[in-house]
């Protein structure tokens, strides 16, 4: 949910009831642009002292609104440049048919996103594989196998237009 003034609180399952501030927001914008960023440089960049600064970012950990610091790598460099976007429709629609899939699912090598959705499809699942080689072999050996399933729809990405961590504060 994205926030529209500075008095609107954040949204989130650990964020029940906590007030995000300019300085807050600040914080989060740059730590998700730059999350090797040190406690000194961020809180010059955010006009607080280092002390205060590294307490506020414990803070945003402690409820939830940082999930995790992670580096972001280079499909291309690492070989698994090609992305695959796969629509799945499930046989059945009961809650044990979805958490088997689900389940199964995380296990796909390559899988990267899981997404339950409205519409046509049951899941959109985002995966990364080297070629469209190396995509077949996936699709022969894991996902003709998922449990549930009654059709599989595949988009292959031709050409990355945008991709982005950066979420709207």
């Amino acid at each position: 949910m994205k926030a529209t003034n500075e008095s609107s609180r954040a949204a989130g399952p650990h964020t029940s009831g906590f007030e995000l501030d300019r300085i807050d927001r600040a914080i989060l914008k740059t730590l998700q642009k730059d999350a090797s960023i040190s406690n000194v440089a961020l809180a010059e960049k955010v006009k607080l002292s280092p002390p205060a600064c590294l307490r506020r970012v414990e803070r945003l950990k402690e409820a939830g609104l940082i999930r995790g610091i992670v580096a972001l790598l280079d499909p291309q460099a690492l070989d698994v440049g090609m992305v695959i976007l796969i629509g799945v429709v499930l046989d059945r629609s009961t809650p044990q048919s979805f958490a088997d899939f689900e389940t199964a699912a995380q296990k796909v090598s390559g899988c990267m996103e899981l997404h339950v959705v409205t519409g046509e499809f049951d899941y959109f699942m985002l995966l990364r594989t080297r070629d469209s080689a190396s995509f077949n072999r996936l699709h022969a050996e894991q996902l003709l196998y998922l449990p549930g399933v009654r059709q599989i729809r595949s988009f292959m990405g031709l050409r990355q237009v945008l991709s982005t961590t950066l979420l709207p504060i």
